[in-house]
């Protein structure tokens, strides 16, 4: 099943993934306002910076705020990243793949179309903002419900797969890489009380505070947050098990379709090269630079993916 297909299904469900990511960015921006002082919205531009759409929001406004931040992120039809913007791409994309997705995997994925296009219909208020971000994430996740619970696993939930944990990653990421580098408001916070309940937040946005408390306990620090989020492989946001099950959806279609693709040493280099560090080791080589090289070797394979399976043709 290469070309076409593959192709739809694939940014389904990465604009499926999108949509729920941002909606948990947004939600990160109101914790994070909470832990700064002042009038400042520099914590919005931080979330814009995470989505790489910053560029593209100060070509339609002259400042960052609040309110025309969360409106861009949600809603914005001149935001290809947009929550509205993804579901609207991911249900173009169920619809030309129709066939290749069972019927209770179509009806939850229309049923999430429609429910967010009422929703945000119009701008969203302070008011409803808490209620709308946890519709995005109870929707989208009864796609992937519906999904895990129907769908033969055959190729086509491989591309399913792989889109989904390919966003996941990046999003993931650039959240680690956000946090570092931009929320800090200068190198005397890190250590300080700020700089932990910053790092809290960024465990809550990618649903992983509970998960790290089992592990690691009620002490919140940089290096165990970045370790959890980065290497542990039970953890099912962060980079390692991303990686991995992307490697292992590729390793079912090396054997469906007998050969072995570029982008299949790409992502098992990735894994081999940069997920079997020791945390102390990423540190030294410095978590900024590190990250960054991560997102190119992501950016690298979701290219050559698409070249190798044909996805235009």
């Amino acid at each position: 099943m290469l070309g076409k297909t593959a192709n739809g299904l694939f940014w389904m469900y990465r604009n499926l993934e999108r949509a729920e990511n941002t909606s948990r960015l947004v939600e990160t921006g109101e914790r994070i306002a909470l832990t700064r002082s002042g009038d400042h919205d520099d914590e919005w531009g931080s979330i814009l910076q995470t989505t790489a759409t910053k560029g593209a929001y100060l070509q339609q406004r002259d400042e960052v705020t609040k309110d025309y931040v969360v409106d861009w992120l949600l809603r914005s039809p001149d935001n290809p990243s947009s929550v509205m913007s993804c579901i609207s791409a991911a249900r173009q994309n169920a619809r030309m793949t129709r066939t290749a997705l069972t019927g209770e995997t179509w009806e939850a994925m229309n049923g999430c179309y429609m429910a967010l296009k009422e929703a945000l219909a119009r701008k969203v208020t302070e008011r409803d903002l808490p209620a709308v971000l946890k519709l995005i994430r109870q929707r989208t996740a009864l796609v992937r419900g519906a999904t895990h619970g129907t769908m033969l696993r055959n190729d086509v939930y491989d591309f399913v797969r792989i889109g989904t944990f390919l966003e996941r990653a990046d999003n993931t990421a650039r959240i680690l890489d956000v946090k570092y580098y931009v929320l800090l408001p200068s190198s005397f916070a890190v250590g300080s009380s700020l700089d932990n309940v910053q790092w809290e937040t960024i465990l809550r946005s990618v649903s992983a505070r509970g998960g790290y408390r089992m592990v690691h306990g009620d002490t919140v620090t940089p290096r165990d947050i970045a370790q959890f989020l980065i290497l542990d492989k039970r953890m099912p946001r962060s980079l390692n098990f991303c990686c991995s099950k992307m490697r292992d959806n590729l390793n079912y279609l090396v054997s469906d379709y007998g050969f072995r693709p570029e982008c299949w040493g790409q992502i098992d280099m990735l894994v081999r090269r940069f997920l079997t560090h020791k945390v102390d080791a990423i540190f030294d080589y410095g978590l900024h630079e590190y990250i960054q090289t991560v997102l190119t070797s992501l950016s690298e394979f979701s290219r050559q993916i698409e070249i190798d399976y044909r996805f235009y043709e």
